[in-house]
């Protein structure tokens, strides 16, 4: 499918591995120019280089930490009117809400609610004079059902959804849309770490756990993010101008609910 968007800018936080590396890849293969961003230098530089190597289009990175000021500033001077802006962060370490102290709860809600906010909030507004714009935030299904150790992510991730509800209907006419998809167990060195961390405390092998885990799936088994990719892909098409405020779940069917 065309997703009519080649040619279009598009800024993809967080990217350069895991779910981030997966949306721009999508992108990218719909003909997008894209603005990658990372902290690790060596994994931006590969996930540049196998863009380039796969796809006509421009490739631009930033290696920077997307939740500070200076990060933030060179993203948006490197795309300052960005088409397309997909919001990804790493969320807080898995931590038990007691041992949490006001610190980690200020940095996890900068991390995962304030820094798309401030970066929506940069360039919306030339969206909206373009009637054209696309912004999809990577939150988590956390938001919707209880993940153990994950309440500090979880409710910062939940507070930028509510805060976007009300946003995403005031450009709904100017050509913007706002969406979230939800991750469920996705194979990413995030949910490898949550193995690590439950084999530890069960006793068990991580191969065990994992196959447990994977059990629990109706799908049986874990997304993976060349297709979690080509959604954030679609959400980001010309086709996808009718759909705005949504939370879209991607967890193969381990969310138990009818709506």
């Amino acid at each position: 499918m065309d997703l009519g968007i080649s040619g279009r800018k598009a800024i993809v936080c967080a990217s350069s591995r895991g779910l981030g590396r997966g949306c721009a890849l999508a992108l990218a293969e719909a003909g997008c120019d894209i603005i990658l961003n990372g902290r690790d230098e060596a994994a931006l530089a590969a996930t540049e280089a196998d863009i380039r190597g796969r796809f006509n289009v421009n490739v631009t990175s930033i290696a920077a930490d997307v939740s500070t000021k200076e990060g933030q500033r060179a993203i948006l001077a490197a795309c300052p009117n960005p088409d397309i802006l997909v919001n990804n962060n790493g969320g807080p370490p898995r931590k038990d809400y007691s041992e949490l102290d006001r610190d980690a709860i200020l940095a996890g809600v900068i991390q995962n609610m304030v820094t798309p906010i401030e970066l929506i909030q940069a360039v919306i507004d030339n969206m909206c004079d373009q009637n054209f714009g696309r912004i999809v935030n990577i939150t988590s299904m956390s938001v919707r059902m209880p993940i153990e150790g994950l309440d500090l992510s979880s409710g910062a991730r939940a507070g930028l959804t509510a805060f976007l509800a009300g946003v995403c209907r005031q450009v709904a006419g100017k050509g913007v849309t706002i969406n979230n998809i939800l991750p469920g167990k996705m194979d990413t060195d995030r949910l490898k770490g949550g193995f690590e961390r439950a084999a530890e405390q069960s006793g068990q092998s991580i191969e065990d756990v994992r196959a447990a885990q994977s059990a629990e799936i109706p799908a049986g088994r874990f997304g993976n993010p060349e297709e979690f990719g080509q959604t954030c892909a679609f959400l980001c098409s010309n086709h996808a101008g009718y759909i705005t405020g949504q939370n879209i779940l991607l967890d193969g069917g381990l969310y138990p609910a009818a709506f």
